[in-house]
């Protein structure tokens, strides 16, 4: 039996290019691998794909990714023996931290090593694209610059270690709706990319955290208040930026100090919130 932790992401900015001939929208985003994580575990049965999960929220059917992806590993590389699949769910579900997509990386990853297919990174990345836009960067990780669909990446210098306070409504969103629905003219701001770039690259968290935008907020937290409401709490309690991750409706402060975050997660508990507080993550931090 294979145990892999499947990492959530944030998307550090996110901008929308435009819609792409196949009706896909063209992306541009910094995404981050964090510490927090689903455990998932595969081993080898007799026949087909079997998903098991506690969580009653998480269908264990055709609709999982990572049912998609070890049917998908099955079919591309002719594995006759099937697929048994176990998520232990901390990721928030529906929250724009890619809780299906790592698990979906997690199985592909797992099938790589198991079945001994040797696929190189780039062919993981493609089989990953089939499955879904975030599944090739949770199969690469760390941080990096994903363009197109999501599945053209240039990985970036990694991070300094990061305390990140998720904040998770107690509601989940459809990202393909919250796509369907935006419009470039509900945008007021979009990010400047090139000096996020720039930021990374030289480490300074703090000109990081004050640049960082997403253009997606101009639909999710249109229809839903709480997001606005909570980034400029989490400034108040002294993050040093906030923003929607994905299409969300989870929003994350960074803090470069572990004490001003645990009392801002304390805080915002009070509010009847609900904060999870974790780390940036990179395989060499």
């Amino acid at each position: 039996m294979t145990d892999l932790k499947a990492r959530a992401k944030i998307n550090l900015s996110l901008d929308v290019k435009g819609i792409r001939p196949d009706g896909y929208h063209e992306i541009c985003t910094i995404m981050q691998t964090l510490e927090l994580y689903d455990r998932v575990w595969v081993w080898i049965i007799d026949s087909g794909v079997q998903i098991q999960c506690a969580d009653d929220k998480v269908p264990c059917d055709e609709q999982n990714t990572a049912y998609k992806a070890a049917a998908l590993m099955q079919r591309k590389y002719k594995i006759k023996s099937g697929i048994a699949v176990k998520l232990e769910k901390n990721i928030p579900i529906s929250a724009g931290l890619a809780g299906g997509s790592a698990d979906a990386a997690a199985v592909v990853k797992a099938i790589n090593k198991k079945f001994n297919l040797k696929l190189s990174n780039e062919q993981l990345i493609e089989t990953g694209k089939e499955i879904g836009a975030d599944v090739p960067f949770c199969i690469v990780g760390g941080t990096a610059l994903a363009e197109g669909i999501g599945e053209i990446l240039t990985p970036l210098k990694p991070l300094p270690s990061v305390k990140v306070l998720l904040v998770c409504p107690r509601f989940g969103v459809s990202t393909a709706k919250i796509f369907e629905q935006y419009r470039e003219k509900r945008v007021k701001e979009r990010p400047d990319t090139c000096a996020l770039l720039k930021a990374i690259d030289r480490g300074d968290i703090n000109a990081l955290a004050s640049g960082m935008v997403n253009v997606l907020e101009s639909v999710t937290a249109r229809e839903h208040t709480i997001i606005n409401k909570t980034k400029a709490a989490l400034i108040k309690y002294g993050a040093l930026g906030s923003q929607m991750s994905g299409s969300g409706p989870t929003v994350f402060g960074l803090f470069d100090d572990e004490e001003i975050a645990v009392s801002a997660a304390k805080k915002l508990r009070k509010r009847g919130l609900r904060c999870l507080l974790t780390n940036t993550f990179n395989e060499e931090s």
